[in-house]
């Protein structure tokens, strides 16, 4: 056991985010996001029972925002015609702002199929079971 660690982090998350350097990308995706085939060429790491918003808090506890990007944290954004409603996202600014200063001034949107090109280039998936829409997430990591 560790002090001041997050339990929901698991020793495996912990040593993907100790591995990652400064660039590097992490998905939080949702239940419904092809994690293993996105993340072929990835490390996933499955969270099933878990959702994104808890795993982002956790997550961004620990893990520094790149302050060399406009937008360090992007979102897949709604296909348009698509008629869902995203309240994920606006949680998802709230544990943004309380992580990083620049709030959701931080968070982008790339649309579905650049997502998931931008996702298979990333150093880990987290696969959680979220079952909001498009509630995927992809985070840079900047320096500490």
């Amino acid at each position: 056991m560790l002090k001041g660690i997050p339990k929901i982090l698991s020793p495996e998350l912990l040593k993907v985010m100790c591995e990652m350097g400064h660039g590097d990308r992490i998905v939080i995706a949702d239940g419904n996001f092809p994690s293993e085939s996105v993340g072929k060429d990835a490390k996933v790491i499955r969270m099933d029972g878990h959702g994104a918003c808890e795993v982002l808090e956790a997550v961004l506890e620990l893990f520094p925002l790149d302050t060399y990007v406009e937008k360090p944290v992007n979102l897949m954004e709604v296909v348009p015609g698509d008629k869902v409603d995203t309240p994920i996202w606006g949680e998802y600014e709230k544990l943004v702002k309380a992580a990083d200063a620049r709030g959701p001034e931080a968070i982008g949107h790339i649309e579905r199929f650049a997502f998931y090109e931008e996702a298979a280039k990333a150093y880990a998936i987290v696969a959680t079971g979220e079952g909001a829409l498009y509630a995927n997430v992809m985070l840079q990591k900047g320096v500490v």
